[in-house]
This record gives structure tokens, C-alpha cells and sequence, in this order.
């Protein structure tokens, strides 16, 4: 009994050495989650949104929560193949849903849909948000921003403005203007890579980080 207890016991110390080397990956030793530039269909794999996203939900690895790139690039074809009923509208779809892969309430999603033709900031909500040189308006707070680009799909029946909306973690102080970079810079970065799918043209997408500028309704 007692060299079975024995053997028991030193089973059990084996196995906490050998998790606590794994760093928190699994028993192969590696890490969990994913890479910035595996997530969402590579959207944030250039320097600036990799430093963004990082900065954003903390820590270097990420976990998937309901992504469906996929699904919205497929929506956003059928929005484009017909002319739509005066009754119609497009519902979003989540391009992109990530959490830390260490755990913890941090959050992040980006959903993409198409949208009317705009303006599209209100001089209500001008005030209270930062604006920035990108695709046809982009504006952000510290805890949600939208980009708005026009595309039309190669072999399309008309031309779509597709809207890229982000959501951060709850929280944020709304004077961090620095979270707005980072949130318009995913927003901006999952835009282009919407737009490389469809094979829009001419969507005046920034590249890298998109340059902030006077809101319209405060412009001299």
C-alpha cells in the first residue's frame, strides 16, 4: 500500500512540474491561444495592429470568441449581387470576436455590414468621439468606433458602403485617446482585409494608422 501511495505521489509531483514549465500551454508545451497574426483570418498580423491589439485586451495570445470572417464576407456578396427592397437591412455579422487567452473580462469584437450612404457622424455624437483620415468617414470613443468604406464586388450587381464597427472592453476612461488610435487602428486594419476579399477598388483605406482629424462639425 504504501509503494503505491508512493507511486501515486510521485506521479502527481511530475505532473505539476511539468505543467508549470508549459507556461500555461498544454502538455506538449505549446502556448495557448493564437497569435495576433492568426486571428480572424490574419487581419492584424502588420506591426501597428499587432501593437494594437496586444495593447488592447493585454498579453501576447489570444482566444476566438464566435469569429465568423467567413460568413461575413459571404453576407456582404449578397448585398452586393441584388438591388435591395426599400424594406431591407443588412444585418451585421462578427467578423472578428477575441478574448484573452489567459482569461480575465477584457473583450474585443468587430462586426461588418452593409449600410446606406451616409453622412454617418451626427453633430450630436461629433463631440464625443475623434475622427480620422480612412475609407469614406471613421470615427471612434474609447469603447466603439466604425469605419466606412464603398466597394463594389468584382461581377457585382451596385456598389455597397460597408460599415466596420468595433467594439473594446468596457471601462476605458473616455479621455485615453490613445485607446481610439488602437481602436481605429483594428477597425481600419479589418476593413482592409474585408476589402481585399471582396476585391474592392478605390475603398481610400489608410494604411497603418489612420491619421485623426477635426470632427466636420467642428471644422473652421
Amino acid at each position: 500500500m504504501r509503494s503505491a501511495l508512493a507511486r501515486i505521489g510521485s506521479a502527481v509531483a511530475v505532473a505539476v512540474i511539468l505543467t508549470s514549465c508549459s507556461g500555461g500551454g498544454d502538455a506538449t508545451g505549446e502556448p495557448k491561444g493564437l497569435a495576433a497574426s492568426a486571428v480572424c483570418g490574419g487581419f492584424a498580423k502588420d506591426a501597428a495592429s499587432t501593437v494594437a491589439l496586444k495593447s488592447v485586451l493585454g498579453g501576447d495570445r489570444f482566444e476566438d470568441d464566435y469569429s465568423k470572417p467567413d460568413k461575413a464576407i459571404d453576407r456582404l456578396r449578397e448585398d452586393a449581387a441584388s438591388p435591395w427592397a426599400d424594406s431591407y437591412q443588412p444585418q451585421p455579422v462578427t467578423y472578428c470576436g477575441l478574448r484573452p487567452a489567459e482569461g480575465g473580462e477584457k473583450d474585443l469584437k468587430i462586426e461588418v455590414g452593409a449600410v446606406g450612404k451616409g453622412s454617418y457622424l451626427s453633430p450630436k455624437l461629433a463631440p464625443k468621439v475623434t475622427s480620422y483620415t480612412t475609407g469614406l468617414e471613421a470615427f471612434t470613443s474609447s469603447s466603439l468606433g466604425s469605419v466606412y468604406f464603398s466597394c463594389r464586388p468584382e461581377a457585382a450587381a451596385h456598389e455597397i458602403v460597408v460599415e466596420t464597427t468595433i467594439w473594446g472592453p468596457a471601462g476605458v476612461p473616455e479621455t485615453d485617446l490613445a485607446q481610439r488610435t488602437r481602436l481605429i487602428t483594428l477597425a481600419n486594419a479589418a476593413a482592409r482585409n474585408v476589402s481585399a476579399e471582396l476585391g474592392c477598388q478605390g475603398d481610400r483605406l489608410a494604411t497603418g494608422v489612420p491619421v485623426a482629424i477635426p470632427n466636420p462639425s467642428s471644422a473652421p
